[in-house]
Formats: C-alpha cells, structure tokens, sequence
C-alpha cells in the first residue's frame, strides 16, 4: 500500500515541514510545479515533498497525477537524479491526464537547497515574503518563486459566532489569532488559535495590533458591541487586508458614529465593512462563520506566489 499523501494547501506549510526534516537528517525530494499552461488545479510555484519513507506533503494537483508524482520522488531519491517531469498535452504520460484539460511540468529535486529552505522558513515565520530558486535540468534557466506568509484571521469577541468562526477559519488554513473578554470562549478555541491569543479586560483600552499585517484580516463578533470601538480604531491602523463586523445594519451606522467620535477619519472608515458576510439574515452561528469567512477570501491578495523568470 502506498504511503499517505497529506494534501496541505499553503505553500509555509510545507516549506516548515521541509525545514523540519532537515533539522532531523531526514532525506527528502522538494517538488515544485515550474510551467502551467491552460487550466490547472494549484497555482504556478506550488510545492510538495516525499520524505525518505515515501510519505508526500502538499500536491501539484487534485489527486490525478499526485501518486505519480509520489513514485517518481521517490525513485528520484534512490538515484540521486533531478526530474522534470511533464503531464498533460504533449506529456509522454499518456495514462495521466489532466482533467482540466492543461498541462503542468514539476522540478523534482532530491536534493534541495538547505540553506536557502532554513532562510525562506525563518523569513515566513517573522511573516516576510520569501523566495525559492528552482534549477531546471537540461540546461533550462532557474525559476524563482516569492511566497508570502500564511493569511492570519484576527478575531474579537465571544460566544457561539466566535467560537464557530475560530473553528472554520482553521479547517480552511488560516492562522488564526483571537481577543475576547470571557477566558471560556478563549479556551474553547485554544486549540485552533496558532497566532496571538489575548484576553481583554476593559471595552475603553484595546490592545496593540502590530502584528496585523497586509496578508491579514480582523473581524468583530460580538453581540455586545461596547467592546468594538477600541478594537477597530486600533485595527484601522494596521495594514490588515480586511476589517469586519458582525452586526445589524443599525449596528453598523452606530459603530460609524463611535468611531466618528473618536476622530477615525472617512478615509479610514471606508475601510470598515458590515454587516459582514456573503449571506445576510443568517441565524446559524455555523453558518454565519462560514458566510463571513467566505467574504474575506474575497478580500485576501490575489498572488500568493509570483514567478520571477530569471534572465
């Protein structure tokens, strides 16, 4: 039986998984998808390992060429030997197609560059973008791929909606930070919280928010919105790509006017959106969750990972 592919989505996670390895001797092939062309499931820079014992983190596709890739991984670490390999239109595979009816070529290097993995590791983690030079064999030029750091959720409030939107935000990747004034709410959702968690003790004083950045996004869900104000002044400094709240459309025009008073300015209030969520009216905390993440994305950064072709 073949070993188990775990399909990680975000490109950090598998460059910490890879930085993991090395810290412990273990071998392991870097694949990474250097040529799409036509429709594709993953995006140009896409990564995957295979460790020495055959196990793949990350995938190129959704499922149809992943095992493929997974065998020839591993053969490439028994030889030694770089691949590139080609599937789809004018693919030598001709088992292995592409449903999406395009083509992609994969770099798989059994030996990857350590240095530059432990650097691009550290980088993601201090939430910098960073880059990974690929070496094509055959004589074709290098390809370099920027990544940014995994997109953060910072969430503030309690009860059922916070404690359901922590939940689905992790299922779907984010990092997730959260601020609520009730020490249950916060550990209910211990352990989905991978960022900063704080717990606030005054609606007048929030916290610093230095840590939000443009590949981030902050979100109010309280019911009792005395504790907002502070909360969103705070947020609208920062660079965060999105700034929500949960909320009436009469709450919204109130937490306008408090912000007014506090001499928020237009130009940061247009910032603001609310009531959050794709689908107004909702009552299911589930539900409300998943139609105010589903907005976010909507806001995050197109590029995830741009090609830099090398000259």
């Amino acid at each position: 039986m073949a070993e188990p592919i775990d399909y990680i989505e975000q490109p950090a996670d598998v460059i910490a998984q890879a930085a993991r390895l090395i810290e412990a001797g273990t071998r392991f092939a870097l694949i990474t998808s250097v040529e799409i062309q036509g429709g594709s499931a993953r995006e140009l820079g896409s990564l995957a390992l295979v460790e020495a014992s055959g196990r793949m983190v990350g995938y190129l596709s959704n499922g149809c060429i992943d095992r493929d890739i997974q065998f020839q991984a591993q053969e490439a670490l028994h030889t030694g030997t770089k691949r590139l390999l080609h599937y789809g239109a004018g693919s030598p595979y001709l088992d292995l197609k592409l449903p999406c009816g395009g083509s992609l070529k994969a770099v798989i290097d059994p030996a990857p560059d350590h240095a530059a993995i432990k650097d691009a590791h550290t980088a993601l983690q201090a939430r910098k973008s960073a880059d990974l030079t690929v070496t094509l064999p055959e004589g074709a030029g290098p390809r370099t791929f920027s990544y940014t750091p995994k997109f953060q959720l910072i969430l503030a409030g309690r009860g059922a909606v916070f404690r359901a939107t922590a939940k689905a935000a992790h299922a779907a990747g984010f990092e997730i930070g959260a601020l609520s004034p009730d020490p249950e709410d916060l550990e209910a959702i211990a352990p989905f919280v991978t960022a900063h968690s704080h717990s606030l003790s005054s609606p007048e004083h929030a916290p610093a928010m230095d840590y939000i950045d443009e590949h981030s996004a902050f979100l109010t869900l309280f019911h009792d919105h005395d504790w907002e104000p502070a909360l969103l002044e705070q947020a609208l400094r920062t660079d965060a790509a999105f700034i929500g709240s949960l909320g009436s459309t009469n709450a919204m025009s109130l937490r306008m006017m408090l912000l007014r008073e506090k001499g928020v300015s237009e130009t940061q209030l247009t910032r603001l959106h609310g009531p959050i969520g794709m689908i107004p009216s909702l009552r299911d905390a589930q539900l409300i969750a998943i139609s105010a993440i589903a907005e976010v994305v909507t806001h995050m950064p197109r590029i995830i990972h741009r090609n830099q072709r090398a000259a």
